[in-house]
């Protein structure tokens, strides 16, 4: 009986990977991906590849580098996204009507598909149902939707740290806005949907000086913690309040050192009792 087990086995394996070999010849258009796991690697002060080519939402073929001609806001979504896509540029739509700098002129907005199946006519939908969303005038080239072949996106999530998978005819991503000067250079990461208005005014003039900045993230982190029991982040009383005492005391300290010395100086009363 162990004898014939064993002689089965073989067959049983052959069997199964004869019929993921004829699934995967049948072909499944969107194949699960396998890479490194989903997330952000920041890489603030790196650049973009400005020489990348995509199509705008006209079919044209663009450079980068003839759109990013000054501070750029790069959000990396793909468009038939039912959820968090959405989202993130309705969150944008909503905010820009509020920003001082003026659209086309002193920054520029660019939503660009890490779908490589995705088309030009898609992205032209997409472009005026966010125009309209605004309900005020907004210049079209103040906000461009490009699409392009796998080697370009790449070619952008990769310089940015950004890293994505497909599941299906889906995908799963980080939810996070670029902000970069008009030489590619990365100076800003916004995390999340929701967007307020001093932080993009913000780093569209750290984008403008060319200053990269630290995120906003790194605070978060500093001052929170996840809670994996309780899956959700609590505030790091005793870090926060024993940075707070160091610093309060230190100043305290210098200000009780340099004041001593500026009070000690030559000529003074107890000097001249002392030389009588």
């Amino acid at each position: 009986m162990l004898l014939a087990v064993l002689m089965l086995c073989p067959c049983r394996v052959g069997a199964h990977s004869e019929e993921a070999s004829q699934k995967h010849q049948a072909g499944d258009p969107f194949p699960k991906e396998e890479g490194p796991a989903v997330g952000i690697d920041e890489r603030l002060g790196a650049k973009i590849p400005l020489d990348a080519t995509f199509r705008d939402e006209t079919g044209k073929t663009v450079r980068l580098g003839d759109l990013i001609t000054g501070p750029t806001i790069i959000l990396p979504v793909y468009y038939s996204c039912a959820n968090v896509c959405n989202y993130l540029q309705g969150g944008l739509a909503r905010v820009l009507p509020t920003i001082k700098n003026r659209p086309a002129t002193e920054y520029r907005v660019i939503s660009f598909s890490f779908d490589e199946s995705e088309t030009p006519q898609l992205a032209a939908r997409y472009k005026r149902m966010y125009l309209t969303s605004m309900n005020v005038p907004f210049p079209e080239d103040g906000w461009r939707f490009l699409t392009g072949d796998a080697a370009s996106i790449r070619r952008v999530t990769a310089a940015a740290g950004y890293r994505f998978q497909r599941r299906g005819r889906d995908f799963i991503h980080p939810v996070t806005t670029l902000v970069v000067a008009r030489d590619g250079t990365i100076v800003r990461y916004l995390y999340g949907t929701t967007f307020l208005a001093k932080d993009v005014s913000l780093a569209l003039l750290e984008a403008r000086e060319g200053k990269a900045g630290a995120s906003i993230r790194k605070v978060m982190e500093f001052c929170f913690s996840f809670d994996p029991t309780g899956k959700t982040y609590v505030f790091n009383l005793l870090r926060v309040s024993a940075t707070v005492v160091i610093l309060c005391a230190g100043g305290f300290l210098a200000f009780l050192l340099l004041g001593g010395t500026k009070r000690r100086k030559p000529g003074t009363l107890a000097d001249k009792k002392g030389r009588d």
